[in-house]
């Protein structure tokens, strides 16, 4: 990997930190398909959506019968549903407009990862890849599962079965094994601890290709970058590859069957290998040869230009940014947390990230003041130019434009109804009602509050009614409340805010009234002192003084 740093200023990806995003203790994250919406599953076993645009929470998903941390979370295409897995053994998946639960199913094993199927707006099937256990296809309708195979023997003809029996009982027999869908779920890849990318048509479970990967290490992730064209792998060995798909996005199956057909007189580990060699090959790989530091969570940018990781290590939150021609051009560095998720934003060049500590970071471009972009014909000037204007600069309509005749057909229809695809979403099915935004609930106030309020603000009234220089009521929570300060009630019966008057104001009340008795004249001091006190900021919320 070429290791010199380009110039940042050619790309446009995440520089800084933009906010965060806090709500107790936050372990993964995943974007719809539009990046409107962030699922964030937390460690008390709940799922919360957040309005990516106005970074508030649109709404809470929680199961009473799942304490436990959320593994994963999956969005299905259209938005409609989302598949949560935890550290209970359980998969969820929830309907998210209405906010409940439509299935809840136990595995015998901790799923580490749960995608759903991309090619339903309603799927019923996903792909769970356990802790120690071959992946497997879940039904979720009636919780059926089925194992994938993760190993292809060298000396028999067949795939070698995954033992069965030995998963169900418990027993660690597999490394965690990584495994995802392609573009249109027709097949699945799956990376073993062999260092192979098996390809598997999970239909009828066979293994329809193999590509080893160069040193056989253990295959920690595998994702595909969001058109299909591109594989990506995280390996043991501490290198990122990348591969190119070769086979046709809609008609994977048929041009695995005539690849298979080419090689008939081959035996079966090296037909398969064969096959694989056309369907995948080797584009770029990604290291820090210097600190040789593990990854975590790399995947592909929206446009799959860029290629983003984050680093393993315990202490420190950096992110490495490469383009995909394999040059290095950006290391974002965060606070001093071990980084344990991250997403890339599906539009924007934005990268969200998840901290140890629970908290999500929100990284995006830092972009500077360009007046230029206000007037295209703007330039800016580093000293003073002498300008000679043309005649007709300033006049409504130049000479020079009353010769050229003008370029817009007036009687051309604008189309203002047609809604025209985004190329970023060309494989939208645009019949398919696509779940973009969720309504707002707001929250209620509490009426126990407000009617705990008027009470104490009334016998605020009583007590100034009677003309104590020092009038404090204990309030609700049983500290004392300052009535210079305190909410109080006007002839409408709305809740205001009284002023607190001041030293000038407080003599000229006192000038009116003319001494009418001593004791009077000894509550004048009394409150003045009391008006003293408070310009000097002595009195605080809880009712006490400051020496």
């Amino acid at each position: 990997m070429n290791a010199s740093i380009i110039d940042p200023l050619q790309g446009d990806f995440p520089e800084v930190i933009e906010e965060y995003l806090e709500h107790g203790c936050m372990k993964c994250i995943a974007f719809n398909r539009r990046g409107t919406l962030l699922a964030v599953g937390c460690n008390d076993g709940s799922c919360v959506i957040w309005d990516f645009e106005t970074r508030g929470i649109a709404k809470i998903l929680r199961d009473d019968e799942c304490s436990s941390p959320i593994t994963s979370i999956c969005w299905s295409k259209y938005g409609h549903r989302i598949l949560v897995s935890a550290a209970d053994k359980s998969l969820i998946l929830w309907d998210v407009m209405s906010g409940k639960k439509i299935t809840r199913i136990v595995l015998q094993q901790t799923p580490l990862q749960a995608r759903l199927h991309p090619g339903s707006s309603t799927p019923s099937l996903c792909l769970a890849c356990p802790l120690s256990c071959a992946p497997m296809i879940v039904d979720l309708n009636t919780g059926d599962t089925t194992l994938l195979i993760v190993s292809v023997s060298e000396t028999c003809n067949g795939p070698t079965p995954p033992p069965r029996n030995k998963c169900s009982d418990g027993i660690t027999s597999f490394t965690p094994t990584a495994a995802c869908f392609n573009k249109y779920g027709t097949l699945v890849y799956v990376g073993n601890s062999k260092g192979e990318i098996l390809v598997i048509d999970y239909k009828n479970g066979d293994v329809r290709a193999v590509v080893p990967i160069s040193g056989g290490s253990v295959v920690k992730n595998i994702v595909f970058s969001r058109n299909g064209q591109y594989l990506l792998t995280n390996s043991n060995d501490r290198i990122i590859r990348i591969y190119e798909n070769l086979l046709p996005l809609k008609d994977e199956v048929r041009a695995l069957d005539d690849l298979s057909g080419n090689h008939n007189d081959l035996n079966n580990i090296e037909n398969l290998k064969a096959v694989g060699s056309k369907c995948l090959t080797l584009f770029r790989e990604f290291q820090d040869s210097i600190t040789k530091v593990h990854w975590k969570a790399p995947c592909f940018s929206g446009d799959g230009e860029w290629v983003v990781g984050g680093s393993a290590s315990k202490g420190e939150h950096k992110i490495y940014i490469w383009d995909r021609a394999g040059h290095l051009v950006k290391i974002l560095e965060g606070p001093k947390e071990a980084l344990i998720d991250l997403a890339w934003h599906p539009v924007h060049p934005i990268v969200v990230s998840v901290s140890l500590n629970g908290l999500v970071y929100i990284w995006a471009k830092d972009y500077t003041e360009n007046w230029s972009a206000f007037a295209p014909d703007f330039k800016e000037l580093e000293e003073n130019e002498e300008y000679v204007e043309r005649e007709d600069e300033f006049d409504l309509i130049p000479e020079t434009e009353k010769v050229k005749g003008p370029d817009v057909d007036e009687d051309e229809e604008v189309d203002i109804v047609t809604v025209e695809k985004d190329a970023t979403f060309s494989d939208s099915d645009m019949s398919q009602e696509e779940l973009c935004y969720l309504p707002s609930t707001p929250s209620h106030d509490v009426p126990e509050q407000q009617e705990k309020c008027v009470e104490s603000s009334s016998k605020l009234l009583d007590s100034n009614n009677t003309g104590s220089p020092l009038s404090e009521e204990a309030g609700p929570n049983g500290h004392m409340m300052n009535h210079a300060s305190s909410p109080l009630e006007d002839d409408a019966g709305r809740m205001k805010r009284k002023r607190k008057p001041s030293e000038k104001v407080l003599e000229l009340q006192a000038e009116k009234v003319k001494k009418p008795s001593k004791s009077s004249k000894s509550e004048k001091p009394k409150s003045r002192s009391l008006a003293d006190e408070d310009n000097g900021n002595s009195f605080h919320g809880g009712g006490l003084y400051d020496e």
